[in-house]
C-alpha cells in the first residue's frame, strides 16, 4: 500500500467479468474472469476503498455482471452502466437503486451507440441526475464540441479524453476538453495513462503534461481510475501496467495532499454520492 493515500479514496474506473454471461454480438475483448474478490488485491496495493464500476464494451448492454459485482461492494460502490435508450422507467429507477450513477457510450470499439444517441440518452436520464461517460477519437469530439456545450447532464471523458499526450497541445479536442472542465461542463478520468501514451506506460512522462493541464484546468472535475484488470493489455494490445505505480503517478501528478485529496475522495464523493 502506498503511503498518504487519503482515507475514502476511489478507484473511479474498473470492470467486473463473468463468463456466466455471454459477450455481446461484436465484442473484441474477451478478458479473463475478474471478479470483485481478485480487485481486493489492488485496493490493497493502492489504498483505495471505494470504486466505480464501468459496464465493459465486452458485454454490450447487458449489465448483469456489473450489478452483480455492485451488490458485492455495498455503500463503497457506485457504477456506470450502458443503455440503448429502450430501458423503461422501471428499469432505470431500479439501476439507480443499485447505485448506478451515470451511463457509458463507448465509440472507441464499435460498441453500442453512436454520436447521434448522444443527446437523446443524455435526455433520458437527465431527471436520475446522471451523467453521461464518453470514450472517443479526438477528431470526433472536435466535431461535436456545441453538442458537449449543450448537453443537458453533465459529460465524463474518461482515458485522459483519449487524447495521446505528445499530441494533445497541437489538437483542438485538447483546449475543448480544458475549457468544458473550466465551464464545470465536464470531467475527465486520469485513467487508462497507458492506453494514450505512445510508450503505453502510465508512467510515460509526456503524460505529465497532460494530466497537469487537466489539474490545472479544474481539479474538481478530475477523477482517477485504475483501469483493472486491463482489459487491452491481456489482449496484448499494451505490457500490463502496475496498478501501484499508476497511483504513483497521480501523487506525482498531483503534487501535493489537498489535491490528491480531491480527485480520490471529495470529486468521487460529488459525481457519483459516496456518503462516507
Amino acid at each position: 500500500m502506498i503511503n498518504a493515500i487519503p482515507q475514502n479514496a476511489c478507484d473511479c474506473h474498473i470492470h467486473v467479468y463473468d463468463d456466466r454471461y455471454p459477450a455481446a454480438a461484436g465484442a473484441t475483448l474477451f478478458p479473463a474472469n475478474a471478479t470483485i474478490d481478485q480487485y481486493r488485491a489492488v485496493q490493497a496495493l493502492t489504498g483505495t476503498t471505494h470504486v466505480v464500476l464501468v459496464t465493459p464494451s465486452t458485454y454490450g448492454t447487458d449489465n448483469r455482471s456489473m450489478l452483480d459485482g455492485l451488490q458485492k461492494l455495498g455503500n463503497t460502490g457506485r457504477a456506470v452502466a450502458v443503455i440503448d435508450g429502450n430501458e423503461s422507467d422501471a428499469d432505470l429507477q431500479a439501476m439507480n437503486a443499485a447505485g448506478v450513477r451515470g451511463i457509458r457510450l463507448n465509440l472507441s470499439l464499435g460498441a453500442v451507440g453512436s454520436i447521434h444517441s448522444l443527446v437523446p440518452l443524455a435526455e433520458r436520464i437527465e431527471k436520475l441526475n446522471w451523467h453521461i461517460q464518453v470514450l472517443m477519437s479526438p477528431d470526433l469530439l472536435a466535431e461535436n464540441e456545441s453538442v458537449f456545450q449543450h448537453l443537458p447532464v453533465p459529460v465524463v471523458f474518461d482515458h485522459f479524453a483519449r487524447i495521446h499526450p505528445t499530441q494533445a497541445f497541437n489538437h483542438p479536442a485538447h483546449n475543448i476538453v480544458l475549457r468544458l472542465l473550466s465551464d464545470r461542463k465536464a470531467w475527465v478520468k486520469l485513467s487508462g495513462g497507458y492506453i494514450v501514451s505512445e510508450s503505453q506506460t502510465t508512467s510515460d512522462p509526456a503524460l505529465d503534461g497532460l494530466a497537469r493541464s487537466y489539474l490545472n484546468a479544474a481539479s474538481e472535475q478530475v477523477l482517477w481510475g485504475s483501469d483493472w484488470p486491463h482489459a487491452t493489455a491481456q489482449a496484448g494490445l499494451q505490457p500490463m501496467p502496475h496498478d501501484g505505480e499508476q497511483m504513483q503517478c497521480l501523487v506525482q501528478w498531483t503534487r501535493n495532499e489537498e489535491t490528491l485529496h480531491r480527485v480520490l475522495v471529495t470529486n468521487p464523493a460529488s459525481l457519483y454520492g459516496f456518503t462516507n
